[in-house]
């Protein structure tokens, strides 16, 4: 291949441990691009918090490309017509890019590296996002795996993730750019500026996930096993944001957790903090290979019998569940924290799905698409397997009829009171459905899908 190659930005926004950028980096000059195309990605394209962070994102991996010698270029979509003009300006010879896993990425993906190689140019793509890719684990019946125990535990069977890539100090531009828009000029940012608290609460970019990561190896680790579940201690990593958007890799947190408890091997560490975290980056590799397999489950049951089930149409529940406004102290305290800071705590992100799809009986597709808007995190597959999990129609779900009690729930996971206090406070409105008589109703509406009488 001759001449530079463009390297293709998506939810890889980082220099270190990033395959394409290393491959590309060794032929010779790059061309770093990114391509802002929301529609392409279209029913999910990027909501409102996705997009304050991807501009944050943006503006740190502008900033490091400059530093090491490659400035970014950005285009608007689409994005087959951007990569040709930047090709032809640069004098590109082809493109490289990380892979990523939602279906119409994957549609979108496989036709552009087609029209690509059909113009002449090389084109090739990378795994860069995930420990493990969805292809290369499946059951000895050569299946997709769809209970997590037994897909966890051909993971911890695979050698150790290759260890990470260290950034390169300098890259190898070209001698003159092609033009770039501006990170402001993709209007990423809200109009109306709701963001005052998610701006003293997140710093995006690479930088802020590495302070993230040390963080949490430092002062919460040792604790992680039980303390993850308590959204009144600082006891997770929230690093979910980080991860989405490819600022810190998943191998990087891999083997950093594995240092931190002596670098034994992830199949020998069976129990504690760091046993528990991995777990949950096991839980990352399985939301995404059920997405990868099952490409249909963003938009429908995994379960197909659950089609049938007669979700309620409660305009007015929803509402004042969006709000935080139910009535439940630890439901309104998850979904105020949410409006304010962009993401949630996990386990209050079960207890509020539950109340969502037991309480109300609203489907879990409303809840997946106002999380999908409002999360900092939003992630197409962990979105997925999450509500598909809280509504029992999903791959290793917990059944529709473990139903949590949101008053015990917040007395066990909350018993001090303090995270309602600091997310809710007084002053609420009197619960606006009876938890006793819902569940009773949530039952008898899981017998349209049993047909149990």
């Amino acid at each position: 291949m001759s001449g530079p190659t463009i390297v293709w930005f998506r939810n890889d926004l980082r220099l270190d441990d990033n395959p394409a950028l290393v491959a590309a980096a060794s032929r010779g000059a790059i061309v770093p691009v990114f391509i802002w195309a929301p529609d392409e990605e279209r029913p999910w394209e990027p909501g409102a918090a996705s997009r304050w962070w991807l501009h944050g994102s943006l503006q740190a991996l502008a900033a490091d490309l400059e530093k090491a010698g490659a400035p970014l270029v950005i285009r608007r979509g689409p994005s087959l017509d951007a990569l040709r003009a930047v090709a032809a300006e640069s004098r590109a010879g082809g493109v490289v890019w990380n892979r990523r896993y939602e279906p119409a990425v994957i549609a979108r993906d496989t036709s552009i590296k087609k029209a690509l190689t059909a113009a002449g140019l090389a084109a090739e793509s990378f795994n860069g996002s995930l420990l493990f890719e969805p292809m290369h684990v499946a059951t000895k019946e050569g299946r997709p795996y769809q209970v997590f125990t037994p897909f966890w535990r051909a993971l911890l069977a695979k050698d150790e993730p290759a260890e990470p890539a260290s950034a390169p100090r300098r890259l190898r531009g070209v001698e003159r750019a092609p033009k770039s828009l501006s990170v402001e000029a993709l209007g990423l940012l809200p109009t109306i500026r709701w963001d005052a608290t998610m701006a003293t609460t997140w710093k995006p970019g690479p930088a802020g996930a590495a302070r993230r990561l040390d963080r949490f190896l430092e002062k919460a680790l040792a604790g992680y096993a039980t303390d993850r579940d308590r959204p009144d201690h600082e006891g997770t990593s929230c690093l979910s944001p980080h991860l989405h958007f490819g600022e810190l890799s998943p191998r990087r947190v891999w083997h950093a957790v594995r240092s931190a408890v002596g670098g034994k091997p992830a199949a020998r560490i069976t129990s504690g903090g760091a046993e528990a975290y991995l777990r949950e980056l096991g839980w990352r590799e399985f939301a995404n290979h059920l997405l990868y397999h099952f490409p249909h489950t963003p938009d429908a049951p995994l379960r197909a019998d659950y089609a049938k089930f007669p979700w309620a149409q409660d305009p007015i529940g929803l509402r004042a569940w969006q709000r935080g406004r139910t009535g439940f102290p630890i439901v309104d305290a998850g979904m105020r924290q949410l409006w304010a800071t962009g993401w949630m705590h996990n386990r209050v992100r079960m207890i509020v799905a539950s109340f969502l799809v037991k309480d109300l009986r609203v489907s879990w597709l409303e809840g997946a698409r106002w999380f999908w808007d409002t999360l900092v995190d939003a992630d197409l597959a962990a979105n997925t397997l999450g509500w598909q999990w809280a509504a029992g129609c999903g791959a290793d779900a917990a059944p529709y009829f473990r139903i949590f009690n949101p008053t015990s729930q917040g007395e066990k996971f909350d018993p001090d009171g303090t995270y309602v206090d600091r997310w809710a406070g007084t002053g609420y409105p009197e619960p606006i459905v009876d938890h006793a008589a819902a569940r009773s109703l949530a039952l008898e509406a899981l017998k349209k899908v049993t047909g149990k009488r």
